[in-house]
């Protein structure tokens, strides 16, 4: 039984085995905890271990919890389909992301998921189900909301019950976009957020999350798996304007967010004021890449303005893309005034918390 929570180190679940719920969030039912994330048990990339490296992902996964430190496997939510090769779900499909909420006026489970075309656009795939652990149904698939390529995004409902989409309008700028009332598409209205001109510095992977009636936006620059420094922002609303508050990793001298990405925020129900930020190490294999390597390596690649001895540094780096070890970094919020501030902590416990 783990007593505690240790960022960055591996994470095992009740059985012994890799939690494998990557680019996850966490839902809280009925007294217990739910985290659904990507599964990449079968995930070898170019490791050179046995197995197929085209896979990507096999499905959506589910953990329980009672306390946040041990989790047990629920098994696949989202099966993959390996048997159908022109499925947003084959496993050779680049699926990222999954998010589900839940409906109350439909009494549905909505599940979200983040599909990269092999034509480089990005679409949505969108499923329901009357249980969070399934059997879930598709719905809709390719979808390009807005008529825009949507990359990393986040789902959230409001205490009314409207619902929020927030995703990178890919490779240029944020996108909040309101849901239809039954959670399965977008209705038009939207607003537009940090336009920036390129990789890496265009804004990816949001994490939203409401404290004392202000709304909190973490992102991620566009690095690829390579690890960069998050931005947060805050606004008084759900459409902003947004105002950049700066990295919520003040302490991090490798300006990687600890070596991470954030893919979610949750707040601890019960807890006065306990905020987790759930993240994935993608590149423990590799941490050893300066992060200025790879900043001046994308802006090559992306700017139009080449650097060969950039992209030459960068390629001294190799990261197996064996995404099956890829690890977690989960770390409570302090707050400094309106700034959210995430500190660096070996090991730590919700218990610690009022």
């Amino acid at each position: 039984m783990n007593k505690t929570i240790r960022p960055g180190q591996v994470w095992l679940d009740t059985e012994g085995k890799r939690i494998q719920a990557h680019g996850g969030s966490v839902m809280f039912l009925d007294g217990t905890y739910y985290w659904i994330g990507e599964n990449k048990e079968r995930t070898v990339g170019k490791s050179g271990l046995e197995g197929d490296p085209k896979i990507w992902h096999w499905g959506v996964r589910c953990y329980s919890s009672h306390d946040l430190c041990n989790w047990k496997d629920e098994g696949i939510i989202i099966q993959p389909e390996p048997d159908n090769p022109a499925s947003p779900l084959h496993p050779y499909s680049c699926m990222d992301r999954p998010h589900i909420i839940f409906n109350r006026h439909t009494k549905k489970f909505v599940a979200w998921l983040k599909i990269m075309e092999k034509d480089g656009t990005q679409t949505e795939t969108i499923l329901t189900a009357d249980s969070l652990l399934g059997p879930y149904t598709m719905v809709r698939s390719g979808l390009r909301p807005l008529d825009m390529s949507g990359g990393d995004f986040d789902l959230v409902v409001a205490p009314d019950g409207k619902a929020y989409y927030y995703f990178e309008r890919v490779h240029s700028e944020l996108i909040c976009a309101d849901l239809t009332s039954d959670y399965t598409d977008v209705t038009g209205y939207y607003s537009t957020h940090f336009p920036r001109p390129y990789p890496p510095f265009v804004r990816e992977a949001p994490a939203h999350f409401m404290r004392n009636g202000k709304h909190y936006l973490i992102t991620s620059g566009t690095t690829g798996y390579w690890p960069n420094p998050s931005e947060i922002a805050v606004a008084d609303s759900w459409h902003g304007p947004y105002r950049l508050l700066g990295n919520p990793h003040p302490g991090d001298a490798s300006n990687t967010s600890f070596h991470s990405q954030i893919s979610s925020v949750f707040k601890v129900p019960g807890k006065r004021d306990l905020y987790i930020a759930c993240a994935d190490r993608w590149v423990p294999d590799c941490m050893e890449c300066p992060y200025e390597v790879v900043r001046d390596a994308f802006i090559s690649y992306f700017s139009g303005v080449k650097n060969p001895e950039a992209e030459q540094r960068m390629g001294a780096y190799h990261h197996s893309g064996q995404t099956q070890i890829a690890d977690y970094v989960w770390l409570p919020f302090r707050f400094d005034g309106d700034m959210p501030i995430l500190d660096w902590r070996d090991e730590w416990s919700p218990d610690d918390f009022e």
